[in-house]
């Protein structure tokens, strides 16, 4: 039976959390894991305010690192931050049975759930898609937040699929990078789905709309104004809750418009000392100096970083 209203935030807070950042994946400069590395940037994530990290999704390179590498970031993750924040393991991909195993070996390493990716590149119809979600839904009993994201999978989850899949006990929520705000507002108003804002620049809007949190690339910079952002619309204060979107932009702009996010929140981190390096794994670059420049330039204007 669906959980309705109220009952639903509660126990997607108990399963998520309300704010969350797509983590990172620090790298040695010979290309291996750099666990020292993915430990300090976990501290500094629940520090700033994250009570949710996202763990080998697409910003954590999860394209890049093999099977073995997203279980032992996991178990790195776990061992520093405890119980002080809400584990999410991104474990979906464009092959079923290989999403059933990694979520698996996710749930046995300790993740608190799962996020699924529609699956990409070979564009599945929504029948399709709706079975392989039940699919890695089935696989374990950990709670689990679908990622919409038709810009980098090439198919969006429509609403009838979303209110279909939302039948399915372990299906809590989803991260919503679809960009189509009513389409948003129509499945959290007609299904017992939670919605998480999964684009930056689309935070406020779809928090007013009645999104519960958020999972963020900024957030590795600026997690602390957006809880208090969070909480701002939570308490029906949209003046606080535009200032604080205000007072974001100009990091939302830097890490999200003018190259790819991973790229431009390791130049940050490394712009604040957090990170020794930018490195990261082929097919991507770290960035280069101007946009070095450009990130450290943005972060000084909104605070996060001293001239």
């Amino acid at each position: 039976m669906a959980i309705l209203g109220d009952q639903a935030a509660a126990t997607a807070i108990d399963a998520f959390g309300s704010v969350g950042t797509a983590m990172v994946t620090p790298f040695k400069r010979d290309g291996s894991i750099d666990y020292a590395s993915v430990e300090k940037v976990a501290n500094h994530l629940v520090e700033l305010g994250n009570d949710m990290l996202v763990v080998s999704g697409t910003t954590g390179e999860s394209p890049t690192t093999t099977d073995d590498e997203k279980v032992e970031l996991l178990r790195v993750v776990r061992g520093v931050i405890g119980k002080r924040a809400k584990i999410i393991a991104g474990t979906g991909n464009n092959v079923t049975a290989h999403t059933i195993e990694l979520s698996r070996r996710s749930a046995d390493a300790g993740a608190d759930g799962i996020l699924l990716v529609t699956p990409y590149y070979s564009k599945p119809t929504q029948p399709a898609i709706e079975a392989h979600m039940r699919a890695a839904a089935d696989s374990t009993d950990l709670p689990v937040m679908l990622y919409d994201i038709p810009g980098r999978a090439g198919a969006p989850i429509i609403t009838d699929t979303l209110l279909r899949l939302s039948d399915h006990p372990n299906i809590l929520a989803v991260k919503d990078a679809k960009g189509d705000l009513f389409a948003s507002s129509f499945v959290m108003n007609n299904s017992s789905l939670v919605y998480y804002s999964g684009e930056d620049a689309l935070n406020l809007p779809l928090l007013s709309l009645g999104a519960l949190g958020l999972v963020s690339v900024a957030g590795h910079v600026c997690s602390d104004r957006f809880a208090a952002m969070v909480s701002a619309v939570a308490n029906n204060d949209l003046n606080t809750a535009r200032t604080l979107s205000r007072d974001t932009a100009d990091v939302v702009d830097a890490l999200m418009n003018h190259m790819p996010g991973v790229i431009s929140a390791k130049a940050a981190l490394q712009a604040q000392g957090i990170l020794d390096n930018r490195d990261v794994r082929m097919p991507l670059l770290p960035a280069d100096e101007e946009q070095m420049a450009f990130v450290a330039a943005q972060l000084t204007r909104s605070g996060y970083l001293s001239e």
